[in-house]
């Protein structure tokens, strides 16, 4: 099995959030210029909605309704945007910091936002405790908040399940947490469980903590979860960290695999994805050394199947519907001005599946 591409679609600048419409003839990409574009994925036209954020654009997804999109910011701000007038019809203050990541629950009816700011909470530079909830859920139709949750920040990723039953949400830290939604556990924590090969401490140049679960996705059949960043390193500022993921019962909070010695570079991984018939995933981010920066594994055994190196780096990973392509979105290095214009750097592709 191998990625072959099909599509390489330039943009303006950096996409850090990624949605594919389910057709799957179109994406919709959030970048750091803080617009938020629609992608026509066979020729590339990309169109920019009309409110942006006043910082970088973090993430975005689509509602079943089929006309709205919902897009998050360093701003802290939610904007609901009209697919077809490209209009923005409501905005809300989510947060006081930035927003890290997008969640929306399977049917629709909910967005998990993430937040936190990392600030040494005492002399062994240990987190501060957060300042305002950490994660939060908001009704997509009216934009009330609906639920809060605390962790400790930064919380860099989250996830509902596909029943829509449970959230898990995870941190700087290494630091996985999954709460109950429904019934008369809803709001009730179920598991929490910490990681270390997701966190660095740093002692060269500079003392802090650095890394985090940057990628977070139940299977397809709900029974495990799978997350992804970078490994341990004695120079945070370096990124040469080992690529890494980890997959857990998170019922229990019990790791089940993670990525086999031998198998990896280093780098940043940013994005996890699972094929839709949960028979496989993908794990995509940026590399500092090593033969690839992309890379499917298979959910059996766990052992990388085929790999690639784009020469990019990748912060989002989303199949087609149909499971026969893969979006992947990201940034072709940060330019320099060249005759007084910033070439388009970000990049949105479009890779086939092949046996």
């Amino acid at each position: 099995m191998k990625l072959t591409l099909a599509q390489d679609h330039p943009l303006p600048t950096g996409v850090l959030g990624l949605a594919v419409l389910p057709d799957g003839s179109r994406a919709l990409a959030a970048c750091t210029d803080g617009a938020v574009y629609l992608v026509d994925l066979a020729t590339g036209k990309a169109e920019a909605f009309e409110e942006k954020h006043p910082s970088f654009a973090s993430g975005c997804v689509s509602l079943p309704d089929g006309h709205t999109i919902i897009s998050g910011g360093y701003d802290g701000r939610l904007l609901w945007h009209d697919l077809e007038t490209r209009q923005c019809g409501r905005r809300v203050q989510a947060h006081q910091f930035w927003n890290w990541q997008l969640a929306l629950s399977p049917d629709g009816r909910h967005l998990a936002t993430t937040t936190g700011q990392y600030l040494p909470g005492g002399w062994k530079y240990e987190p501060a405790v957060e300042t305002e909830s950490s994660i939060k859920v908001f009704d997509t139709s009216s934009g009330e908040l609906v639920a809060a949750f605390s962790h400790t920040p930064p919380v860099l990723s989250c996830a509902f399940s596909p029943d829509g039953q449970h959230l898990a949400a995870a941190n700087m830290m290494g630091e996985v947490r999954v709460w109950n939604l429904v019934g008369s556990a809803g709001g009730k924590p179920t598991s929490q469980w910490t990681s270390p090969d997701f966190t660095s401490w740093g002692s060269v140049k500079t003392h802090h903590y650095c890394g985090g679960i940057y990628g977070l996705t139940f299977a397809p059949d709900g029974a495990s979860l799978l997350g992804c960043g970078m490994g341990p390193m004695t120079d945070p500022m370096a990124g040469n960290g080992k690529m890494t993921w980890q997959r857990w019962n998170w019922a229990k909070g019990e790791r089940i695999d993670q990525i086999k010695d031998g198998q990896h570079g280093s780098g940043l991984m940013e994005a996890v994805a699972w094929f839709p018939d949960g028979t496989h995933f993908v794990m995509a981010g940026r590399q500092a050394q090593g033969t690839w920066n992309v890379a499917i594994f298979s959910a059996a055994d766990g052992n990388l199947v085929s790999s690639m190196d784009t020469k990019q780096r990748v912060t989002q990973a989303r199949f087609t519907a149909d499971g026969q392509s893969l979006i992947l979105a990201g940034a072709a290095g940060q330019p320099a001005r060249k005759d007084g214009a910033w070439p388009s750097w970000g990049r949105v592709q479009v890779y086939r599946l092949e046996a």
